[in-house]
């Protein structure tokens, strides 16, 4: 006899498991009896929630960010725990998912009905997250993924090679007199960019919001090249890694002259440093492209997908042409298909405000 899958709803707070009184990286506040799943630490997946289930890592970034209280169930990778939702009962096991340090994806067993949800993930190594495994969730009957860079033209070239290309841009910056500047996300993408560095022998400043958290990612036993906190009146003849605001602060003028490079998966888009107003743009991601969501999809084999976030029609449309049941969440695709907008327009309405990546 078959299994019921379990119940997925979507509206404008986000995804809720509503049997299981369990919700998904919700976009609001949850404050009643319902629990959350924060699969890490990003603004735009975490809130002031009365409930967690999440990693010891995520826990730690959230009190530095977001401080508060919360009742908090920290579970370490791959160790089942058991929940009860009134007449429900489900387990929860939490998988990394290679985003940033503590990201992680939840395997939910109910009933014998079984879902994966990934929140953001990255299949290929990074320098500053734990390795993606998602084994345990092979066949699951729903998968629900995000889907960032969820069409054909985003294909990232190997990360060795963009780090090189990285190395090369400060270089070239010193050499000429100039302060570079790399401006990356706090959490996560500061990391990966300041582990990148090592064994390059230059100098790094690091943003105070960024020199922060990459203190939790040493108490926890991971390593960087030396660096020394900004200070404007020191900056010079120094790569300085920073936010992305930092393009457009006042800081600049005490640093001048200066070359600004963003360092982010939308930078395989030949207009990304307009955009962002910056000299350069190099394409290191902490999320799959376009090529790993396929794949990973293929190596689930879930019986059924819905597509969050990013590119969530036009993925779901890409899996169903290999075969898939696949359905975008909170997307009218059938408004699509109608207006039948071309691919240009719909990467431009994405990047209008990009995931922090």
């Amino acid at each position: 006899m078959d299994v019921p899958p379990i119940e997925v709803t979507y509206d404008a707070a986000g995804v809720c498991l509503p049997r299981l009184g369990l919700w998904l990286d919700p976009h609001r506040r949850q404050a009643g009896a319902e629990r959350v799943f924060v699969s890490h630490a990003h603004a735009d997946h975490t809130g002031r929630h009365r409930e967690v289930i999440l990693t010891d890592p995520t826990a730690r970034f959230m009190r530095v960010r977001l401080g508060g209280q919360r009742v908090e169930h920290r579970l370490p990778f791959g160790q089942p725990r058991r929940f009860t939702n009134g007449g429900a009962e489900f387990t929860i096991t939490l998988l990394p998912a290679g985003h940033i340090l503590g990201s992680a994806m939840a395997f939910i067993e109910n009933a014998g009905a079984t879902l994966l949800y990934t929140g953001d993930f990255k299949l290929q190594p990074s320098l500053a997250a734990e390795p993606c495994d998602f084994a345990l969730a092979r066949g699951c009957d729903t998968l629900i993924m995000e889907t960032t860079f969820g069409r054909p033209q985003f294909c990232f070239p190997p990360a060795a090679t963009v780090r090189a290309e990285i190395i090369t841009f400060c270089r070239e910056a010193l050499a000429a007199g100039v302060t570079p500047l790399l401006l990356a996300y706090s959490l996560g993408k500061s990391q990966e960019v300041l582990a990148g560095l090592a064994g390059a022998g230059l100098p790094i400043m690091l943003h105070y919001d960024a020199r922060k958290l990459t203190r939790i990612y040493e108490r926890l036993g991971w390593q960087f090249p030396a660096y020394e906190p900004f200070a404007a009146a020191a900056a010079r003849g120094k790569v300085h890694v920073g936010p992305p605001s930092l393009a457009r602060s006042p800081l600049l003028a005490r640093l001048a002259p200066t070359r600004s490079a963003m360092i982010t998966g939308w930078a395989v888009d030949p207009r990304c440093r307009f955009r962002y107003g910056v000299d350069a743009a190099f394409p290191l991601s902490d999320h799959a492209d376009f090529p790993d969501l396929v794949d990973f999809v293929k190596q689930v084999a879930p019986k059924k997908v819905f597509t969050l976030h990013g590119s969530t029609v036009e993925f779901a449309r890409t899996l169903r042409e290999l075969g898939y049941d696949a359905q975008a969440l909170g997307a009218d695709e059938q408004l699509d298909l109608v207006l039948n907008r071309n691919a240009e327009a719909r990467m431009t309405d994405d990047e209008r405000n990009p995931k922090p990546e």
